[in-house]
């Protein structure tokens, strides 16, 4: 067995091939985040308020389903690695899931609600099965920071082309679908995006390798989460991307209401083939692609955690701002969105980076690497975020007396306002504020890196491998 750490850059083939596993993944988190609120209330005909203690009671199977799944993969020893298989093995599943959420049965009332938690637990534990393990392969797919970022940032390249998709394509599939028949188009959109991801994850399965290798996992379950637990950085990471994402989400579920109900747009085509809410969502994906590329010249500016601190405050300021634009500023409240997009591009590249530091310091700290559990709070982040996200606006919309498809009262067309921009612009605040406290800068990371390669060499844990 060699001695040496395997540093060399990763190719592009392996960095495109890791970050097309995140457009799988936002195929659906995507299509989550901007229209599942819109079809539960105005398309399958639950109550707001309904829906949103639906998407949070799911949370409680999230809380227990995200650690789990990072313990098991942690544990996973396979020919294919520890990672890695789950992109195999879960990818039709999760497809299958994903589409059942939308089949939209014609059930009773009662029914319709049993049905919309029994998918979507369903959906968000598969996901926990895939994604869990893809974003611990980051941990695993270089032993050099810089390269990991550099996948990471490919990572939400892919993340946002796979939301513009959606943001750009799913209203206009819907009607060309369906026919006019809302629930069919739902069903013909979610199917389309389903077979992507199954091939999506597949690919990624076959372009990725675990260019760490760590040894057998021999440390108890116990032992596992009461270290983690001792990572305060951690823990703040944690915290800070939950109350980014909730914000985040709740800002893109409310699109679809600010842009009907505030700024009374009437659903018809505005250009080519999109209507005005594909047309503010997309625009706004295009600058999360930005801001992701552009991340690591930022991340050589200032230490990771004072970036996200940075870009939450100008997210915020732009939120706020953005509740000031009246009705007839469509173009403008494009264009804000459009920056605070982009800074948002730039926070959660660098934030899911930062989670892989948590890693590396857990194992410099033990001497045991367990970075299924670590990264499984980014999962835990994504689907707390995408749903209390989601269901926040439900609850606001509930009770400022919100009726789809009506003339909003002003106490109901206030709320629509305020969800999507000053509360998202508290939680982007927040979220930002709490990295005060983060611990791991540049220069102690660096001195974790060297240490940590040198311990792998002394070990001989390394091998080299071919090129692919």
């Amino acid at each position: 067995m060699s001695t040496l750490a395997d540093t060399r850059p990763l190719s592009f083939k392996e960095k495109v091939g890791y970050g097309l596993g995140d457009m799988a993944s936002n195929f659906y988190l995507g299509f989550f985040g901007l229209y599942l609120l819109y079809y539960y209330t105005d398309v399958y005909g639950l109550a707001p308020a309904a829906v949103g203690v639906m998407l949070l009671i799911s949370k409680i199977t999230d809380a227990i389903s995200d650690p789990v799944m990072g313990l098991i993969a942690d544990r996973t020893e396979s020919r294919w690695g520890k990672y890695r298989p789950y992109l195999l093995w879960v990818a039709i599943p999760y497809g299958i899931l994903g589409f059942a959420i939308f089949f939209g049965p014609n059930f009773s009332d009662t029914g319709r609600l049993i049905y919309a938690y029994v998918t979507y637990i369903g959906v968000m534990i598969a996901y926990t099965a895939i994604n869990v393990p893809y974003s611990a392969l980051l941990a695993v797919i270089s032993p050099v920071a810089e390269e990991r970022t550099k996948a990471t940032t490919y990572r939400f390249i892919c993340a946002g082309l796979g939301s513009l998709f959606v943001a750009a394509l799913a209203t206009p599939l819907v009607g060309i679908l369906g026919g006019g028949d809302d629930v069919l188009g739902f069903r013909y959109t979610i199917a389309l995006f389903a077979v992507l991801s199954i091939a999506i994850f597949w690919f990624t399965f076959a372009t990725t390798k675990e260019r760490i290798k760590l040894p057998r996992h021999k440390t108890k379950v116990s032992s596992d989460l009461k270290e983690l637990l001792k990572n305060v950085s951690w823990i703040v990471l944690a915290i800070s991307c939950i109350l980014i994402l909730v914000g985040f989400v709740a800002r893109l579920s409310s699109i679809i209401f600010y842009v009907k109900y505030y700024m009374e747009d009437t659903s018809n085509i505005s250009f080519l083939i999109f209507d005005n809410v594909a047309l503010f969502s997309s625009i706004g994906i295009i600058g999360q692609i930005i801001g992701s590329i552009t991340t690591p010249y930022w991340v050589k500016l200032m230490s990771k955690h004072y970036l996200v601190l940075l870009m939450c405050m100008i997210h915020t300021v732009l939120l706020v701002i953005s509740y000031f634009v009246s009705p007839d500023m469509y173009w403008t409240a494009v264009v804000l969105n459009f920056f605070g997009i982009m800074t948002f591009g730039v926070i959660i590249t660098v934030v899911f980076a930062m989670f892989t530091d948590c890693a590396e310091f857990g194992e410099w700290i033990t001497g045991a690497r367990a970075s299924g559990l670590t990264v499984s709070a980014s999962m835990f982040a994504l689907k707390f975020g995408s749903a209390v996200g989601g269901a926040l606006p439900g609850f606001i919309l509930g009770f400022v007396g919100f009726v789809s498809n009506e003339v909003l009262t002003e106490t109901a067309l206030q709320g629509v306002r305020m969800m999507s921009t000053i509360v998202p612009a508290v939680l982007f605040a927040a979220g930002g504020l709490i990295m005060l406290f983060y611990k791991l800068d540049k220069s102690l990371l660096d001195k974790i890196e060297k240490e940590l390669m040198q311990r792998r060499e002394d070990a001989g844990h390394n091998e080299p491998q071919a090129q692919s």
